[in-house]
């Protein structure tokens, strides 16, 4: 009896399926444990930063100062590009056609330098369109008057495509275009070509040139930053490492830490660029009025501006990688 009794009073228990349920799960158990440390890791991090305004601050001004330099010449020489088209205008070939093609046979010969697959756009000035257009420019309209037969021919103007690269293709296209049975001389100023040509590989060359020495000042700063911090947080990495802390666990914060100052970095360098483009953009303009509206100030787009803050934290994540697998090392901590 007793032992019945004890046996009824006893809290009756169900069978210990927690080593099934853990190894049914184990994939997701482990995937909701990565996640809660890293979203621990992540806040954790961020509430670091906030606790440590001044130092924060100043790290974060100075990256996105750093920023803001690549992103404004970025941004200045995606507006320069504007003036591209009109640029690509005074690389136009003029094909100055023979005395005896008729206007229908010119309009069939242009029909055919359109098919050209090096060709963007053919324009046809006509004998009496040239003679009205020499009448207005060249003030002599009274000594024109006097001539009996217009003596300008018709010119067939060409606009290649892509003149600003491939200088070979253009003098091949112009080549050919000369020896054209209807042309009787052909133009092209070859000089402003290469000119134009020099201006933009030079533009290309040191917009790359100067957004690699930016992104080695932002990865250098922000691993200063880290390595200060793993300076400040030694004695706490120590007792993690005492108690089994992988390297992993130990370097996960610090990465985070990077992340944010990335990332705050790049959002305020892009208010940056952003404010200094709209202070411009009234004096834009007016400088552009006087061309008839031919210049529109551009800003970021979404792409670009996701571009931005995800070149800014994956710069700030790389310092951070390389500064904490040299300073574990260092202070023998792995």
């Amino acid at each position: 009896m007793k032992q019945n009794k004890s046996t009824k009073h006893r809290p009756q228990t169900k069978p210990n399926n927690s080593k099934n349920k853990i190894s049914g799960s184990g994939f997701f158990s482990k995937i909701e444990g990565y996640r809660d440390q890293h979203a621990h890791a992540l806040f954790s991090s961020l509430g670091r930063m906030v606790a440590s305004p001044f130092a924060s601050i100043v790290t974060i001004v100075v990256l996105a100062i750093t920023i803001s330099l690549a992103g404004g010449f970025y941004m200045l020489v995606v507006n320069v590009q504007q003036l591209t088209g009109s640029l690509e205008d005074s690389n136009q070939i003029s094909l100055f056609l023979k005395d005896d093609v008729s206007d229908a046979y010119a309009a069939e010969f242009a029909d055919t330098l359109k098919q050209n697959v090096n060709v963007q756009s053919v324009t046809i000035i006509s004998k009496e369109k040239g003679l009205q257009e020499f009448e207005t420019y060249s003030g002599f309209g009274s000594a024109i008057n006097a001539l009996e037969v217009n003596p300008l021919p018709i010119v067939v103007q060409v606009l290649p495509k892509d003149t600003l690269v491939d200088e070979q293709s253009l003098i091949a296209l112009f080549d050919e275009l000369k020896r054209s049975a209807e042309v009787d001389q052909a133009q092209m100023d070859m000089q402003w070509v290469k000119r134009l040509q020099s201006i933009v590989a030079i533009a290309k060359r040191g917009t790359t040139l100067l957004a690699l020495m930016l992104a080695i000042a932002v990865i250098f700063v922000t691993g200063n930053t880290i390595r200060l911090e793993v300076h400040n947080r030694r004695d706490e990495i120590v007792i993690a490492r005492l108690v089994g802390a992988t390297n992993s666990f130990i370097q996960r914060p610090f990465l985070y830490n990077g992340f944010w100052i990335g990332f705050v970095s790049g959002v305020m360098a892009w208010f940056i660029i952003t404010i200094m483009m709209l202070i411009l953009k009234q004096s834009v303009e007016k400088l552009s009025a006087l061309y008839n509206d031919a210049f529109k100030m551009l800003f970021f787009s979404y792409s670009e501006t996701f571009v931005l803050l995800g070149i800014s934290c994956l710069l700030a994540v790389l310092g951070s990688c390389a500064v904490l697998q040299f300073q574990l090392r260092y202070t023998k901590l792995n």
